[in-house]
Formats: C-alpha cells, structure tokens, sequence
C-alpha cells in the first residue's frame, strides 16, 4: 500500500483539505485498497483541533466528504511509516529538514511541484480566500495521483 502525508503549518486548513481531496479522488479512482492519505501538522499551534470552519465549507461547497478529525504533529517516525511526505510551502520544506533530517529515500515533496510548478500552496489562514487554495490542492493532488506508480483500475 502506497501511505501519503500532507502535511502544513497547523494541520487545520490546507493538509487536511489535501487529505479529504486526495481521499475523494481515490475513492473515485478505485484505488482505496492501494492508497493510504492523511495529515498532520509542523508546529504546535492548532494541535487538538479540528479542520478549520473554512476549510470545511469549501469542501461542502466541492462535494467533498470529510469528517471530524484533531490536528496531530509529524515526528521522525512518520519518515519510517509514510511514502511521500507533501508539504503545503517553503516553511514546511525547512520544518521537514529539522525533523527528519536528510531525505535519504526521497519521499520529501512540495504539492505543486507535482504539477508542474515550483510554488507553495495559497494559505487561506492569511487570505481568507478558501477558493484558490482549494484549486491548489485539487490540481496538486490529481498531479499527484497521475504520478503514482500504482496500478490504475
């Protein structure tokens, strides 16, 4: 099984929009026995928390599902447990460095380089504007999806 990590800032707005969208495109692509997603977050901040209201509301808006889930950190384990590692910005990258260390196995990756592009995800925590960072995620996760060496039903 194929095991993926979102990861940002909280783990309140874009990695779990990440994880519900990637978990959507799985579902519809058949491939749940073949593709683990979560999320969790860099910092401290929002631990315990759930998805945040506005993330919420966009994926309610796509015809997303999600449920109710709290805001957990990554920890050098995780290197250990997942295949890809997906940071939301450049922050995350340096985060990624100072807790795991090297990427000796390459499974570090920023989302949307995925599709093509060198840039972070737009942070609605800042913006407010939900909509841009929800098609970031949604063009970063079906690049994602096409680039994984699983076999597609």
């Amino acid at each position: 099984m194929t095991k993926i990590l979102f990861v940002c800032h909280g783990n309140i707005c874009r990695s779990p929009m990440a994880e519900f969208v990637m978990k959507d495109l799985v579902r519809k692509a058949g491939l749940e026995d073949k593709i683990f997603v979560d999320s969790k977050a860099c910092r401290r901040d929002e631990l315990g928390s759930d998805t945040y209201y506005g993330t919420k509301e966009i994926l309610r808006k796509k015809g997303i599902p999600f449920s109710k889930r709290r805001a957990t950190q990554i920890t050098a384990e995780d290197y250990k447990n997942f295949d890809y590692i997906i940071g939301m910005d450049f922050e995350n990258m340096r985060d990624f460095k100072r807790i795991f260390g090297e990427d000796s196995q390459e499974k570090i990756y920023l989302l949307m380089n995925f599709a093509g592009e060198n840039r972070e995800v737009a942070d609605p925590w800042y913006t407010d504007d939900f909509e841009t960072t929800y098609n970031d995620v949604l063009k970063g996760c079906r690049a994602l999806l096409n680039f994984l060496p699983v076999e597609k039903n």
